[in-house]
């Protein structure tokens, strides 16, 4: 899924929210510990909350929250457990899974989750209209590519079943030995259909079925209030099937786009978690005896890339590409900007995605790079046209933006001018194909390459490069049919050489999470995923 979004919102009025409490108060973080209340940074205003729709990180770490899929994530591992259903049970041949569902699943209004709440969820997706960004994420199943594409116009056609209230089949084109891991996305939860319905037809985007008091969902919590860049407060469900078990009463998000601004908001007591650390206060948190055990590092299952539109000369020749690819520093990037820890990229998929490892074909190379821009026809950068870098706006985006800028200008002999917007303009720029260069990241929705691999094929709608290339879309589709994962891994690895080769993107660094957290938050431990469920965090209360 796409992370970092990031969104502008009035600063005044967040301040004020934030700082409420202070000057000898008992802060928001006291009061919360005793009643049981989270107030975490998730860095954007969400676009929405519709699950079937969304695809930012920050969007889906408030869904987890009020929808549950057949699967979840295991907090600590990421590896699928049970969610909506109690177990699974695949066919020999991996292309037949049948999912049980605890008879206790209900949906916030009380009302049970059936097997047909699936159906007519994983019809909604593959509704054209809805032009969901992850509706390729369930092309394994069978004829589902043919019916968004219209060639296929009966539903039932499609591989999904109910076979009675608390059974659901999955029939795939494919075998998918991981997909426990793919239905735990959000692309895969139910929605309920009176609900959508209420406020408008299925396949309409933006419907207003997402708002308090509208949205019936069947996860742990339940959405009370939303002020549009202030907060997003979701409440206990006790409707849940696991209500009992939850210990945190509420949680609110808030939508902080600097860094700088989160920082202050933990350090005044307003906040027991932030998702990002400024830049600059990494190594002083690390090198501070007395609050280094506020700062969580740990690897994450993501890569921070930029995008290139390569129906927009300069940028359809791969050998431009590659030489603004090959001009940049990562490492020097890492230790004087990024400053996170991060692992320098030079492909897409990340070290050991369930165990696959990329070829190396990129590398930091001023001489190759340019080479390959003299060759394109830009000698020492002569004659190369005026273009832009798009980022989301963030403190961080810019300052790496701007040292990519400079390295391209020192190397290359080329200005690319930079600009930003806030989140949702920035995503819907990408999405109509409207840019020259932007930056982006991608975490992986599951623990296998082809989360990843996936993103590139012509039919992604999350690729927003206008990158096609058949040879790389035949590989991807015949590594869906290969159980053996050494077989499966040589596939992958012949596409990514393709994708690197032509280089529609520009790998960054592979992401460390840093992130603040208060000791009396507990159950927050992150994974790979950089997925928090919310099911066993609680919060111990401060003498």
């Amino acid at each position: 899924m796409q992370i970092g979004s990031l969104t502008s919102f009035a600063v005044a009025s967040l301040t004020a929210l934030l700082l409420a409490g202070c000057g000898g108060r008992e802060t928001r973080v006291e009061t919360g510990n005793r009643e049981q209340i989270f107030h975490l940074g998730n860095l954007s205003e969400p676009s929405d909350l519709d699950p079937h729709t969304v695809s930012s990180l920050q969007d889906f770490q408030i869904i987890v929250g009020l929808f549950e899929g057949l699967a979840s994530y295991h907090p600590e591992t990421a590896e699928p457990i049970p969610g909506v259903a109690t177990h699974w049970t695949p066919s020999a041949d991996a292309k037949t899974w049948t999912f049980h569902l605890r008879p206790e699943a209900a949906w916030s209004d009380g009302s049970p989750v059936t097997a047909h709440d699936f159906v007519w969820s994983y019809q909604r997706v593959l509704s054209p209209a809805l032009a969901s960004e992850y509706a390729a994420m369930l092309f394994c199943l069978e004829n589902a590519r043919g019916y968004l594409a219209g060639e296929v116009t009966d539903f039932a056609e499609v591989g999904v079943k109910a076979i009675d209230d608390h059974t659901l089949e999955l029939n795939l084109e494919y075998p998918v030995p991981y997909l426990p891991g793919m239905v735990a996305h959000s692309i895969w939860f139910p929605a309920k259909k009176e609900a959508i319905l209420a406020h408008g037809a299925m396949d309409k985007r933006g419907s207003r079925w997402t708002r308090p008091g509208n949205l019936i969902g069947n996860g742990p919590f339940v959405l009370a209030e939303w002020k549009p860049n202030q907060i997003i407060t979701i409440d206990r469900n006790p409707a849940y099937w696991d209500a009992a078990n939850i210990r945190l009463q509420q949680v609110n998000f808030y939508p902080i786009e600097n860094s700088s601004t989160e920082e202050s908001a933990f350090r005044s007591g307003q906040l027991h978690a932030t998702v990002t650390v400024p830049q600059s206060k990494i190594s002083v948190y690390k090198n501070d005896p007395e609050r280094a055990h506020l700062l969580w590092q740990h690897p994450q299952l993501s890569t921070y890339f930029y995008r290139f539109n390569v129906e927009r000369p300069p940028f359809d020749d791969a050998r431009v590409r590659r030489a603004l690819s090959m001009a940049v520093d990562r490492q020097t990037i890492i230790d004087a900007v990024a400053q996170g820890d991060q692992v320098p990229a030079f492909n897409l998929t990340p070290p050991n995605t369930g165990g696959y490892e990329s070829p190396a074909i990129i590398r930091h190379d001023p001489e190759e790079a340019r080479r390959l821009l003299a060759e394109a026809g830009f000698p020492d950068g002569a004659g190369f046209p005026e273009m832009e870098l798009l980022y989301n706006t963030s403190d961080g985006h810019r300052a790496l933006a701007e040292a990519l800028q400079q390295m391209w200008r020192t190397t290359l002999g080329i200005n690319i001018a930079l600009y930003n917007q806030e989140a949702k303009v920035w995503s819907d720029t990408m999405r109509e194909g409207n840019y020259d260069i932007a930056r982006t990241g991608w975490v992986g929705d599951y623990l296998d390459a082809s989360t990843f691999l996936d993103l590139m094929t012509t039919e992604n709608g999350n690729n927003q490069t206008n990158w096609s290339h058949a040879e790389y879309d035949k590989l991807i589709e015949q590594s869906r049919t290969v159980i053996d994962k050494k077989e499966r891994h040589e596939l992958y690895r012949q596409a990514e050489s393709i994708l690197m080769q032509e280089s529609p993107i520009l790998p960054l660094y592979f992401y460390m999470n840093n992130n603040l957290q208060v000791p009396e938050l507990k159950g927050w431990t992150g994974n790979a995923l950089g997925i928090y469920p919310f099911n066993r965090v609680y919060l111990e209360a401060t003498e």
